[in-house]
């Protein structure tokens, strides 16, 4: 009997991912914008499940990314292997083009600047057989008033300085417009580009095509929505397996909850990729809901989303919401907790959208309840003004946690609202409820449902839940879905030396329940 997937194989905001074999395995890049550590590596055996096993960038190299940047960072990113060495090229659209590498998918990964520009994005390093080493990439029109020109460059092989200008190889005015995100290949004496063509929630994948690097190029659409329910199929990775089978990894936009991530199978019918199946008779591709495993009896590895804090630091699931610092979190606490310090906004009002150290996770499933145990407290108990709490963030969030006011310890429900959200956004927030709360312990719990609502439940004993006030709608962020977070800060600004305490966080999904 033939074993299956289904799609998505990730229901997770990997954005724009990129993808490569090298030897049996496979490995995954997706882009994180503000988030930090940035650039998730993830690893594979079989193309289906995945486990994270590192980040690309460590931290960012400019003053500007140590307070959140919403919509700046870390944009789509192509990782490949070359001369022994993973080099993963990155767009920061305000700064240039980055390349991070290590020779140890695992290890320290280090960041050289290829070079500065303004609104040049999704890079892609190519070599051909001749040794000359290549760059396609597209334009970001939030930067430069372009969305639908790929330009290639010629660079040294080393990834370290540019040898040229930039001249467009394809214009898709009319053919394609919003062209970005391109992976440059060679087969059989062909150039091809792939490339998500229409815009990210309604387009569709296209290739070119040339017998010279150069161009000219020809056009087609290789995959598309047609009578599928998998709206915008396209951004993402060609990857073979070592027996000769070809795939294509691509996200999907569901907004609220980002950018997740589909597999598909893919061939080559008269020099040209054909990625899906056909479903309605107009010979392109469109999306499988459910396909034959590529490799079996590999590993089943897995995103791992709880956490137990046993390493007294947050695991790799986990990323800050700007550079991190060394006093976000108390790295002497004792095992099996995690101390997120009080800490006041160091350059404006202590709202959420601002603060750098909001801890942030990606959620992993469409459905699912997140539980902590947390105490507020410090060397002599908790401080006026500190805070900790549990949340979701996007452009309408919400968080509910424990806060020290007027003496006293308060259970409290905020809401923040963010307008303006082409760029940093302007955030206001609003106290939901309040209630005086017995002691500085609380089991606090989150849960998600189905029609993209969340609602928070506490808890004097960890046993007896009573629900908040009212539940909230998810929201999308700034080029990013919904992230799960948590946060300790001092509401009044003030330096107090608290935290909050986290002993766990044990997050169930209904699929699995």
């Amino acid at each position: 009997m033939v074993k299956t997937y289904k799609n998505p194989i990730l229901y997770a905001d990997y954005s724009d991912p990129d993808a490569i074999r090298v030897g049996e395995d496979y490995y995954m890049v997706a882009s994180s914008f503000t988030y930090l550590p940035g650039v998730p590596l993830l690893h594979s055996r079989d193309l289906v499940h995945w486990e994270i096993i590192n980040y690309c960038v460590p931290r960012l190299p400019f003053d500007k990314y140590d307070l959140p940047s919403h919509g700046s960072g870390t944009w789509a990113p192509s990782i490949r292997y070359q001369d022994g060495e993973f080099r993963v090229f990155i767009p920061l659209p305000d700064e240039g083009i980055f390349v991070a590498r290590s020779k140890d998918p695992y290890g320290t990964f280090t960041l050289n600047c290829l070079c500065e520009s303004k609104g040049w994005i999704d890079p892609c390093p190519f070599w051909d057989e001749d040794g000359r080493a290549y760059m396609v990439f597209a334009y970001a029109r939030s930067r430069c008033g372009i969305k639908h020109r790929l330009a290639l460059v010629e660079m040294d092989p080393d990834c370290t300085r540019l040898l040229g200008e930039p001249a467009v190889i394809f214009d898709g005015t009319q053919l394609a417009p919003t062209t970005e995100g391109p992976k440059m290949y060679k087969k059989d004496g062909w150039y091809y580009i792939l490339m998500p063509s229409g815009g990210v929630a309604t387009g569709w994948q296209s290739a070119l095509r040339s017998r010279q690097i150069q161009g000219p190029y020809e056009y087609k659409i290789v995959m598309h929505q047609g009578n599928t329910a998998i709206n915008g199929p396209h951004q993402g990775a060609w990857v073979d397996t070592p027996e000769g089978t070809d795939w294509f990894l691509h996200f999907q936009d569901v907004n609220e909850l980002g950018r997740i991530v589909h597999l598909q199978p893919m061939c080559f019918q008269e020099g040209w990729p054909f990625i899906g199946c056909e479903l309605n008779g107009d010979g392109i591709g469109e999306p499988v809901a459910e396909w034959g495993m590529p490799v079996e009896g590999a590993p089943h590895y897995r995103i791992v989303d709880s956490d137990e804090f046993e390493e007294e630091r947050p695991g790799l699931q986990w990323q800050w919401q700007a550079n991190s610092r060394e006093e976000f979190y108390i790295r002497t606490g004792k095992p099996g907790s995690l101390k997120l310090c009080c800490l006041p906004n160091p350059s404006r009002e202590n709202l959420l959208w601002y603060a750098p150290n909001v801890l942030t996770q990606i959620p992993q499933s469409e459905a699912w309840t997140a539980e902590v145990r947390l105490e507020l407290t410090g060397p002599e108990g908790p401080s006026e003004g500190e805070m900790a709490v549990l949340g979701m963030t996007g452009h309408r969030y919400a968080f509910m946690g424990l806060e020290r006011a007027e003496g006293q310890t308060w259970l409290r429900l905020y809401e923040g609202l963010v307008t303006g959200k082409e760029f940093e956004g302007e955030a206001a927030e609003g106290l939901v409820s309040s209630i005086l709360w017995e002691g500085n312990v609380l089991w606090l719990r989150m849960v998600l449902e189905e029609d993209k609502t969340y609602r928070f439940y506490f808890s004097r004993d960890g046993l007896l839940y009573e629900s908040a006030d009212r539940s909230f709608s998810l929201s999308k962020g700034t080029w990013t879905g919904a992230k799960l977070c948590l946060w300790a800060s001092n509401r009044k600004n003030l330096e107090t030396g608290g935290w909050g305490e986290y002993d766990f966080i044990h997050i169930r999904h209904k699929r699995n329940s």
